[in-house]
């Protein structure tokens, strides 16, 4: 019996706790108001950083993947020989695709090169055809690339293999620059927006101190005095993601479509990524981050109120 009065007694202070903190955020219209505008600018502006990191990263990731070799066949080497090839080609790490181009496709690709003068190469039809046949592969990773030729060189049917080491070694220094810039910036923004979101809601606890003077003059706990404000700085940091994310998802579909119509696909044969495709990671960064942000701004913005 004392076991269950003394359980009811810990879930009404919990309840009484949370209903506190919800309570507030509907009492100090002001103070509260302007944590959400704040938080929301500052949510806004991580999320367009995020967004723009994840889009750059992956159409670089996608120029990375189109980039390669070309293995060429000698002439003698059988059917059977360039099949085997092929297949052991595409059982390599690191290997994105692999495409078959035979003499006459090589042919016919540089006659296209030629447009309406590409007659001129008529008398290299057929047997006179001096091109090879060859495999075009791309890669997952371009910092394999040495590593992949190497295997690749150990058939004997490979005449020789040519890529553009310049092009794949400054693609892979944009990729790792790109990287390391983005998350500096989200590192920023994240002390940035703890920042002002910790002085902003200072403001509320602030406008609040007789309230919390009186509480612990009666007795009150810091934990009992503090969980209410922490519940109130994770519920403004909650609302103010989900209106972040409606917001940021109308504003980047709008301009995306615009971007790939525009730019994107006709410059690099790729578009950008959707809402959609990043809105479960996005979902979790701005969780953890606007939950924590009022959580722990609250819990910073009261130490020196608490205290004796």
């Amino acid at each position: 019996m004392i076991k269950k009065v003394g359980m009811t007694v810990r879930y009404s202070i919990f309840g009484y706790l949370i209903g506190e903190g919800f309570r507030n955020v509907f009492k100090n219209k002001k103070s509260t108001m302007a944590s959400f505008v704040i938080m929301c600018a500052t949510m806004f502006v991580f999320g367009l950083f995020f967004i723009l990191g994840e889009n750059v990263n992956y159409i670089a990731k996608t120029v990375e993947e189109q980039q390669g070799m070309e293995v060429f066949i000698k002439d003698e080497a059988t059917e059977a020989q360039v099949t085997e090839l092929g297949n052991k080609i595409r059982g390599l790490s690191y290997v994105n695709t692999v495409t078959h181009k035979t003499k006459e496709q090589a042919l016919e690709q540089v006659k296209s090169w030629f447009k309406e003068r590409k007659a001129l190469l008529s008398t290299y039809e057929g047997e006179n055809n001096p091109f090879k046949a060859s495999y075009v592969v791309t890669l997952t990773d371009l910092t394999k690339s040495e590593e992949v030729q190497a295997q690749i060189n150990t058939s004997e049917i490979v005449s020789s293999i040519e890529s553009k080491p310049d092009t794949i070694r400054a693609l892979i220094k944009i990729t790792d620059g790109i990287k390391i810039i983005s998350g500096v910036i989200i590192v920023i923004l994240i002390f940035i927006s703890i920042f002002i979101i910790t002085n902003t809601i200072k403001l509320t606890v602030h406008a609040r101190r007789k309230e919390i003077s009186i509480m612990k003059y009666v007795g009150a706990t810091n934990g009992f005095i503090r969980w209410p404000f922490m519940v109130e700085g994770m519920l403004i940091g909650l609302i103010s993601v989900l209106i972040s994310m409606g917001i940021l998802g109308l504003c980047y579909n709008t301009i995306a479509d615009k971007i790939n119509v525009t730019l994107i696909s006709e410059k690099i044969g790729t578009a950008l990524l959707t809402f959609n495709d990043m809105f479960s990671s996005l979902l979790i960064v701005y969780l953890v981050l606007g939950i924590g942000i009022g959580a722990v701004g609250s819990a910073i913005s009261m130490k020196k109120y608490l205290q004796v």
